[in-house]
């Protein structure tokens, strides 16, 4: 079993230094040396709009300055560890609800903004389940509940029990959501048999590159340890001990020399590498911290 060295944590501490936003700056400090709350929430503000979203690059991939459901995303993730409530999110969400009862995994206010290649926009405004689970899943992870939650946990239970076909990013936005579903019964249900459907469609990085679903790229399989990144996670069941552990040794193999862990989907702009560079090094040391690596 491999462990993450003193050494090789001061190293990925460095990188961060030496590299990262401001935010992801804070954030290290808040999660692994117990810094305060209050600096990180104050880089997070520069990201929010008067609608309650926000916008402004969080999500790397989205260069415009308008509020996206994905780069909320992002802000509750953070949240989350700075132990604060995700005020106003919830009707800035609500303004943005498709007819269907989802939000769109791309809003159209980015139209006219720099953006990765695969935030295309839809001719139609219809919700995602991507991001809408996402949502969902996270708000019920911070306690927060309103009528919203309900009609879109709804639609979002529709969607998941139709699924015959997925693709990993989707298949992460389901776990959040039963990761966190009030109803455990059903969720684990739900989880056991989209894992059947993810191990069955190869959708897993293993160490021999697995099969990548139409229109991605073999290298954005997700691994055993990002669809289970923590040992609670429903997504543990779908893999042995052996898979998990050797993912994890893998993790800690995939430091780079200069202390850093990358993201493996493409780079379309290169302030994006170390954008997300900066989040996939907090993102790795807390997979392996808690599991135990380090």
């Amino acid at each position: 079993m491999k462990t993450l060295s003193e050494d090789a944590f001061r190293r990925a501490e460095g990188f961060v230094q030496r590299t990262a936003r401001i935010l992801d700056r804070r954030r290290f400090d808040l999660l692994f040396h117990d810094g305060p709350t209050e600096p990180v929430l104050t880089a997070l503000a520069a990201y929010r709009n008067p609608d309650g979203g926000y916008g402004h690059a969080l999500e790397p991939d989205g260069r415009g300055p308008g509020s996206q459901p994905v780069t909320v995303l992002t802000a509750l993730h953070v949240l989350h560890e700075a132990h604060t409530a995700p005020d106003g999110v919830v009707e800035y969400l609500e303004s943005i609800t498709a007819e269907d009862g989802g939000v769109p995994f791309v809003h159209p206010n980015i139209r006219d903004y720099p953006r990765a290649p695969w935030w295309q926009l839809s001719d139609t405004y219809e919700g995602s389940l991507l991001p809408t689970a996402n949502l969902v899943g996270l708000l019920w992870r911070a306690g927060v509940s309103s009528p919203w939650i309900d009609r879109t946990a709804e639609y979002c239970w529709t969607r998941i029990d139709a699924i015959t076909a997925t693709h990993p990013y989707e298949a992460l936005g389901c776990l959040t959501f039963l990761n966190h579903a009030p109803d455990r019964p059903r969720a684990e249900a739900a989880a056991a048999r989209i894992g059947k459907l993810v191990r069955d469609s190869g959708f897993v990085d293993m160490g021999d590159g697995g099969t990548a679903p139409d229109g991605y790229n073999p290298a954005e399989l997700h691994t055993p340890h990002e669809y289970a990144s923590t040992p609670d996670s429903l997504a543990r069941a779908w893999f042995t001990d052996d898979e998990i552990a050797t993912s994890l040794d893998r993790l800690v193999d995939t430091q780079h020399e200069d202390g850093g862990w990358r993201v493996r989907w493409g780079i379309w702009t290169p302030v994006t590498e170390f954008e997300w560079a900066g989040w996939a090094t907090i993102e790795s040391l807390q997979t392996l911290k808690a599991y135990g690596r380090w």
